[in-house]
């Protein structure tokens, strides 16, 4: 299916394409952007087959007939490019030279009377961005597009067709190629002293890009149909805070046919910004590689004000839109039809990694590869802050639904509708968050023969589901983890969970709403095409139990999928469709809220002093045993480098204490294994410490101690008397917690 429509494209080339629908878009014509006045700058032409390079190039009569003619002219605010519809330009670039001012872009766009787009076929013709050496030449990076910007701004670019491929039939595995469509960059290296390093108001709308190539492994570089990054070839500490980046961007109503390794892609590529060397520690202790771009917040780094709607994508060989440090972006009614195709490596649909207060919604994606890494439509990144999933519809995804990283903040997955995404639901959980995630009125449907997990790692650090519906087409329960222990930081509260064949899970959390939730649609049924379409399907029968079956929590927003106000009746809905049944409530409150169903035990050893015989000097500070105490198990203690065990960790009640249950948990991270094999508990009896257990097989997360009867003492000792031997590091822990139960 996807070869015979790549083929069919091919056949119509630069006819204007519709997102969604490329085959069926009407030609454009006369009502081409250059067919009208310039009001604000002049006009040049280009003119493939009847132009001249010797020519003024200010008429269509006086066309240039090659882009390197335009490569050598510096563009004035207001001016536009202006490329004959019906005409190709093999194996070039266009790389126009000047800025655009705010009111007067410079345009890139078509003329003339051809009902097809003007086609640039650059053919790979463009410089690596690599050395000899394989490291990244300074030089040449952020000029391997058809069309290519650096440091440029005040950009509009429209109505062309590019493709940047040597061989359209044969697909490259090996080798280093970087070659995109649109090359927008940022080189923090070339700026004159006292420039403006904030590049400003980029539009590319109503682009057919197809074509790109390269290896299928990973260069440590990105590229893409339309690719924006920033690059220097220092550590980004010897560059300034709050510049070098993009602002107000939109790309929007473009279609992307087999493309490397992105349809739309944003980053950075610093070039000394990975590995410890590059890493910070954040306010909580937690150490932060390079890589996950903590500094990209703490120095203000982000692009943003940018929007990415109401693109095409199709075979896709990696990511298909793949954004990273934005602020306050708006991502919503992209299609992806068929993302991870041909890379060896992984990456997810459409998602948002080390961004901040921005929205991903009204997407569909769909024909993602099974996967046992990532894979999936979704993903919550590392370090991204107030980012929220609302309204998306992903179907038939092998690799599952959602994946989760961690060392995120207010985290929000809402009101979305999943239908056959049969890997794992919410994949991974690498890190512990600054605050709770939280997974509230989305729908899943999905076959638990086929189906790997509800969640395949463990939470790390409160998670709360509400409200959602888990409808299993198959007659095999649903498995809802693979590790002991998984749910641990899962609080469920007023789920729906339909078994079709009858039988719940025993690994099913416990309260949730067994009910058939009685679709208008036919739940079984093949998944349809269309986010709003897809959703009315599974909208809630008057008579479904779980109309008004919610509970409120602000997290919810203020509609649902279909824009139904939240909510009608007694309490909202269960699942992705709010009912109108009822009068609307147009001032919710959370009177029960779920952030309350938490452990009610008496914690002794809370707020305690903690006494350790080893404290790591780094992290600011912030390792102290003081957090082992604290209830929050997203702080942590860690021993120093040159610990000598036994390391011990002493509770001091301030008085005599009974308990009979001893809480353990050690920190882990994507680079952070359990460390501890043995240790021992040991009371205060006024004069010596005695030993009351002693435990083999490690901590790990959530180990409690039970089995030594009731002890009455004073002062605890945890005492770390062995290390396992595949770890090379000293213990880390979160959290000391003591019970009489």
């Amino acid at each position: 299916m996807r070869r015979t429509l790549i083929a069919l494209l091919a056949a119509i080339v630069a006819v204007p394409l519709v997102p969604g629908s490329p085959a069926a878009a009407a030609a454009l014509g006369p009502s081409w952007p250059g067919n009208t006045a310039n009001t604000v700058g002049k006009d040049y032409y280009l003119d493939a087959s009847g132009g001249r390079d010797t020519a003024a190039g200010t008429s269509p009569a006086s066309a240039w007939k090659t882009l390197a003619r335009a490569n050598t002219v510096t563009f004035a605010p207001g001016d536009r490019i202006l490329l004959k519809a019906g005409q190709t330009w093999q194996n070039e670039q266009l790389w126009p030279k000047g800025s655009g001012a705010a009111g007067k872009p410079i345009t890139i766009s078509a003329y003339g009377s051809s009902s097809k787009r003007p086609y640039i076929a650059t053919n790979g013709r463009v410089p690596s961005p690599f050395k000899a050496d394989g490291t990244k030449n300074p030089d040449t990076v952020g000029l391997t597009g058809a069309i290519v910007l650096r440091n440029q701004q005040y950009f509009a670019i429209n109505n062309v067709e590019l493709s940047n491929d040597d061989d359209f039939a044969t697909n490259i595995t090996t080798g280093s190629y970087v070659r995109d469509g649109i090359m927008i960059s940022i080189n923090a290296d070339l700026f004159p002293a006292g420039a403006d390093t904030i590049m400003d108001n980029f539009r590319i709308n109503d682009v057919y890009v197809h074509n790109l190539d390269g290896p299928s492994t990973w260069q440590k570089i990105h590229y893409g149909a339309v690719d924006f990054q920033v690059f220097g070839a220092k550590s980004f500490k010897e560059y300034a805070t709050g510049g070098y980046y993009f602002k107000d961007v939109r790309v929007e109503n473009n279609t992307f046919v087999n493309v490397e390794l992105h349809a739309v892609q944003m980053a950075f590529n610093w070039f000394d910004a990975s590995g410890t060397a590059a890493g910070q520690y954040d306010e909580a202790g937690k150490f932060h590689e390079g890589w996950e771009q903590l500094w990209v917040r703490t120095r203000d780094l982000y692009s943003r004000d940018v929007y990415v709607g109401h693109n095409y994508s199709e075979s896709v060989g990696q990511g298909a839109v793949q954004l990273a440090n934005l602020l306050r972006a708006t991502v919503e009614y992209n299609e992806v039809n068929g993302f991870l195709e041909r890379y060896d490596a992984v990456s997810c649909g459409l998602y948002l990694w080390a961004g901040a207060d921005s929205v991903m919604q009204f997407n569909e994606v769909y024909g993602g590869p099974a996967n046992e890494y990532d894979g999936t439509p979704w993903d919550l990144e590392y370090t991204n802050f107030n980012v929220t999933y609302q309204y998306n519809y992903s179907h038939d995804n092998a690799a599952g639904w959602m994946a989760y990283m961690g060392n995120s903040s207010n985290s929000v997955a809402r009101y979305n509708l999943s239908v056959n995404d049969n890997g794992v639901l919410v994949k991974n959980m690498l890190s512990t968050n600054y605050s709770p995630t939280y997974f509230a009125n989305n729908t899943f449907v999905y076959d638990g023969a086929k189906m790997d997990y509800v969640h395949d790692e463990t939470f790390l650090s409160r998670v709360y589901f509400l409200n959602n519906i888990f409808y299993n087409t198959s007659a095999t329960p649903t498995p809802w983890y693979r590790r002991t222990g998984a749910l641990r930081q899962a609080v469920f509260a007023n789920n729906a969970v339909h078994e079709t064949g009858g039988v719940h899970s025993t690994q099913e959390p416990a309260g949730q709403l067994a009910a058939d939730p009685r679709f208008v649609g036919d739940p079984t049924a093949p998944a349809i095409k269309g986010v709003r379409a897809a959703a009315q399907r599974y909208a809630l029968r008057d008579d479904s139990p779980l109309i008004d079956a919610g509970r409120y929590n602000a997290h919810l927003g203020t509609a649902d999928i279909l824009g139904t106000q939240i909510y009608y009746g007694a309490a909202p809905d269960v699942g992705t469709v709010e009912s109108r049944a009822g009068v609307l409530n147009p001032n919710p409150v959370d009177t029960d809220p779920i952030e309350n169903e938490v452990d009610n035990r008496v914690d002794l050893a809370l707020g305690k002093p903690v006494t350790a015989s080893s404290t790591h000097p780094g992290g600011g500070g912030t390792l102290g045993a003081v957090n082992l105490t604290d209830g929050d198990l997203t702080t942590r203690w860690a021993a120093a480098d040159d610990a000598t065990y036994p390391i011990t960790l002493d509770v001091d009640f301030g008085s005599a204490a009974t308990f009979d249950q001893v809480y353990l948990d050690e920190y882990t991270d994507s680079g952070t294994n359990p460390r501890v094999s043995t240790f021992q508990l040991q009371r205060w009896t006024g004069t010596a410490w005695e030993t009351f257990a002693s435990v083999t097989g490690g901590i790990g997360h959530d180990k409690t101690v039970t089995g030594f009867g009731t002890v009455t003492t004073s002062k605890l000792r945890v005492a770390l008397t062995g290390q396992l031997p595949t770890e090379q590091y000293t213990p880390t822990m979160t959290e000391i917690a003591v019970y009489r139960s």
